[in-house]
């Protein structure tokens, strides 16, 4: 398999670009870190936020999973049912997304693959939380809709997602691209380069 994961570990192939450790090692060099330092920093804090957005998705899980054995549930029309199951499958597949990173670091631990650990992670959790926003959003069309009317929220579901597109990447990748906050460390007294 050409350019695969059975390649020859040194060989310049697509695969091994895509978790090329050279980013983190400039980042290692601009804090004054070695390469293992800021792996290590980067899956503490990779699993940090996986703990902070999974405490949610069980919630919202465990909530969605319970509408279904509410006598209610029998009165709801196609529409709630079809807004019911994009909620409760965009929740499943961003439970299965977040959990990934775990299954991934067991499966890889002690084999020296941290970086390709970092990164798989690190788009693991973008896409649940991508897949979180619908799941958010239709839980409250759902929800606000039975209480208050389907306007109303087919209203709140729309703010909903709006504001999730809006804060969870929007404004992180505007951030991102401006450039603002960035520190150059590499002057600072006690950093040294390598």
């Amino acid at each position: 398999m050409r350019g695969g994961p059975s390649s020859a570990p040194d060989a310049p192939t697509a695969w091994n670009r895509r978790f090329d450790p050279s980013a983190a090692e400039r980042v290692a060099e601009s804090r004054g870190e070695n390469l293992d330092q800021v792996l290590d920093r980067n899956l503490a804090e990779l699993l940090q936020e996986l703990r902070v957005a999974f405490t949610g998705v069980q919630i919202l899980f465990g909530f969605l999973l319970s509408l279904a054995f509410t006598q209610r549930f029998g009165t709801l029309d196609g529409f709630d049912l079809a807004v019911y199951a994009v909620a409760l499958l965009s929740t499943a597949l961003a439970t299965i997304l977040l959990i990934a990173p775990v299954s991934c670091h067991r499966i890889v631990f002690r084999r020296r693959q941290k970086a390709a650990l970092v990164v798989v992670a690190d788009r693991m959790l973008i896409v649940g939380l991508a897949v979180l926003v619908p799941a958010i959003s239709c839980a409250v069309l759902l929800i606000v809709g039975v209480v208050l009317g389907r306007w109303t929220g087919i209203v709140c579901g729309s703010l909903t997602a709006l504001v999730g597109l809006l804060t969870w990447y929007a404004l992180p990748l505007a951030i991102r691209r401006s450039g603002h906050g960035v520190v150059d460390r590499r002057n600072e007294p006690g950093i040294t380069r390598r």
